[in-house]
């Protein structure tokens, strides 16, 4: 019964993941028509086409490989402005003929008929609204999402309370994690008690957790002095200095740098909340996701160079949709959390899902959808600034130009793909 709950919900994660890509390019598919592009294909999944129907001018399918998406609007690159619709004769160098080669594949397909609704020539913030349409429509169903858990089950959030009071300093990779010999945490020092309350930190009043942690980052091992309710009164602790120690890193926890440290495990408190709240907690995993994407192809290579090595895959490290279809069964499957939990946590992780797949796409590199966006951007600006300053309109943004950084990029993210898939398979990540 196990085996069958943990397919089920890996399935049911799967599907759910491509029905969010779906979505993504009905993000893109509604404004493209609405503004009049030719749209020849909207596809799910690449290769072999499994299903297609033709109503009007667009065929609908879903193909073999459930992978992506897409998207086909006619006149993405404009055409060269020596020879109209045409290859120019004289090329000057490899990229330059790799850009004309893929324009005229691109117009061998286009017909007069098609004046007036190539992509290329709709208006620059028409191309905005279509280019940015498919990662919107991913934050907003992260949005939908998150605030559904967050209003219905809650979020466990740190409280100013304290539920544990640590007794000694202990390296987090210590194999032997007693107390034997070890110094006493400054929390134990201070004699703070668990149920204690934290109101202010060296005098300075407190509202969060949050703000609290942070200040234990930044104090190092500088003096402190920790005002605590305790039995409904005030108590000023004895002032003892906070050691320096290595902590996870706030935006990227496979790194651990040196900070503050005090001693201390808060409450957890299940808290719901509305679209204010969701609103804070997206941006605040969005500075997270940003980091990641930054760091991204490094994770990626160490990633690959521990599997091949067998060395321990790092846990903070990131997975493929395999891998997050597999964390989905395992959480539906595990008996150390009840029910509502396992909902909670696969709507959980669906939303994170979909604000990261929102954010790679904003990435400012073709084939993704920010290439594009930084495209219309630019031809805006350059359009803006020669009417402002009475010059000739310089005309489109010839991103055909960057495909060499498209085919790069293309590599990249397949190779990655590969890699990560591979990884999920042979060394996943456990979550119990």
């Amino acid at each position: 019964m196990e085996l069958v709950i943990y397919v089920g919900a890996a399935v049911l994660f799967f599907a759910l993941v491509m029905a969010s890509i779906a979505l993504h390019e009905v993000g893109h598919l509604v404004p493209g028509k609405l503004f009049g592009v030719k749209t020849t294909q909207y596809f799910v999944g690449f290769g072999r086409t499994l299903f297609s129907r033709r109503v009007g001018e667009t065929e609908y399918g879903i193909k073999a490989i459930p992978l992506g998406g897409y998207v086909r609007f006619v006149g993405m690159f404009p055409p060269a402005k020596s020879h109209p619709g045409q290859v120019r004769e004289y090329s000057t160098g490899p990229f330059r003929a790799l850009a004309d080669n893929a324009r005229a594949a691109e117009w061998s397909d286009i017909t007069p008929e098609d004046d007036g609704r190539l992509f290329y020539q709709k208006k620059s913030w028409q191309k905005l609204i279509i280019m940015a349409g498919g990662p919107l429509m991913n934050i907003f169903l992260a949005f939908v999402i998150l605030l559904g858990v967050t209003s219905t089950y809650g979020v466990y959030r740190a409280q100013l309370s304290i539920a544990e009071v640590q007794d000694c300093v202990v390296a987090a990779d210590a194999t032997d994690q007693s107390c034997a010999g070890r110094p006493l945490t400054p929390a134990a020092q201070a004699g703070l008690r668990a149920g204690d309350t934290v109101v202010a930190f060296n005098g300075r009043p407190v509202g969060s957790w949050s703000e609290v942690s942070d200040l234990i980052r930044a104090n190092l091992d500088r003096p402190l002095s920790l005002t605590v309710r305790r039995d409904g009164r005030q108590v000023v602790l004895p002032t003892v200095n906070t050691v320096v120690t290595g902590v996870p890193d706030r935006y990227d926890p496979s790194k651990r740098v040196a900070a503050g440290f005090l001693g201390v495990v808060p409450d957890q408190v299940r808290q719901t909340g509305g679209p204010l709240v969701v609103a804070a907690d997206m941006w605040q995993m969005t500075k997270q996701t940003v980091v990641a994407l930054a760091s991204f192809p490094a994770k990626v290579f160490y990633t690959g160079y521990n599997l091949v090595t067998g060395k321990p895959r790092d846990v903070y490290g990131p997975m493929s949709i395999l891998g997050a279809s597999r964390a989905a069964g395992e959480i539906a499957a595990t008996d150390k959390i009840g029910a509502a939990a396992k909902v909670a946590s696969l709507f959980s992780v669906l939303g994170s899902v979909n604000l990261f797949v929102a954010l790679f796409n904003f990435v400012p590199l073709l084939p993704l959808d920010g290439g594009h966006i930084v495209g219309a951007l630019y031809e805006g600006l350059k359009r803006t600034l020669a009417r402002l300053l009475r010059r000739p309109d310089p005309g489109h943004v010839d991103t055909a130009r960057m495909l060499p950084v498209a085919y790069v990029m293309g590599g990249v993210i397949l190779i990655s793909g590969v890699v990560l898939i591979l990884a999920d398979l042979i060394d996943p990540i456990r979550l119990f």
